[in-house]
């Protein structure tokens, strides 16, 4: 089974200062992020690690929900199965309920078991939550106010060999350089694929000869299938005037979606002159 992780395994660190307690609780779950492909119908492990941090023994319970998103592409976690494209019903965390007492870590395995018709991409949020502990604090009307942690790994699975990769640039919007300000563009990404991507923008800039006078790139930006969002890439350097080519590369995968966008830096004036821009 591939499993792509790279920088998304980063350690998620949750500190959290409990009103009146005499210490930080602190917690972090690695990795934060599960990338991977499976065979349908052949259930599959991923192992993670809650490590306490804090200075008291902590008490945790796992959760698993729907992965998903809403209309301002905000992530959003649901009960299990009543998103589209659902794993949550698939995994079962050992153990559910643990303790870790300071300075020590946990191992967990996320036994996933996919089903046999499988195809696309699937997603679900793995969440570490500790047992409420009582602060110092009331409400207004007298009740003692209790506060916990909760931390979550982003579960991302694709079935293999059944990806079907449908990617719509469109929106282009190019603003040349100026004195005041970088050469920015912006354009919309509609993943209408059945999995995952993370694309990637790459900008080059021609010159009327077709040589490369200046070049960016872009985060990283993750989108679930169906989830359509802004990218932009912006490039801080000097033009002289005249006409130029923008040659935008969105990479996701193996893929490669190409645009070219004409644009022309006009001459200064200055004083009421016109001069030549840089």
């Amino acid at each position: 089974m591939k499993n792509s992780v790279k920088n998304f395994l980063l350690p998620v660190l949750l500190i959290l200062i409990i009103a009146g307690a005499s210490s930080a609780q602190s917690i972090g779950l690695a990795p934060a992020q599960i990338v991977a492909d499976f065979k349908p119908g052949v259930p599959f492990e991923q192992e993670l690690s809650v490590a306490n941090n804090g200075s008291e023994a902590v008490e945790l319970h796992v959760q698993i929900t729907d992965l998903w998103y809403n209309d301002k592409n905000e992530k959003v976690f649901t009960a299990p199965g009543t998103s589209p494209r659902s794993a949550a019903n698939w995994i079962q965390f050992v153990p559910e309920k643990f303790e870790v007492v300071p300075g020590a870590s946990q191992k967990m395995k996320a036994i996933i078991t996919p089903p046999v018709d499988a195809r696309g991409g699937y997603y679900a949020v793995l969440f570490v939550e500790s047992k409420p502990v009582a602060t110092n604090k009331e409400t207004a009307d007298g009740k003692r106010v209790f506060t916990n942690m909760r931390i979550g790994c982003l579960v991302m699975l694709t079935a293999r060999n059944s990806e079907a990769y449908n990617v719509n640039l469109n929106d282009l919007k190019l603003v040349p350089p100026s004195a005041n300000q970088g050469l920015k563009l912006t354009f919309s990404v509609d993943n209408e694929s059945n999995t995952h991507i993370f694309p990637l923008a790459r900008l080059a800039i021609l010159s009327p000869q077709h040589k490369l006078v200046g070049k960016a790139e872009s985060e990283m930006k993750r989108f679930l299938p169906g989830q359509k969002d802004t990218m932009g890439v912006n490039w801080d350097g000097d033009l002289n005037s005249g006409d130029y080519t923008a040659v935008l590369s969105l990479v996701y995968g193996s893929h490669v979606e190409t645009r070219q966008i004409a644009f022309t830096v006009p001459e200064k004036v200055v004083n009421g002159t016109t001069t030549a821009s840089k």
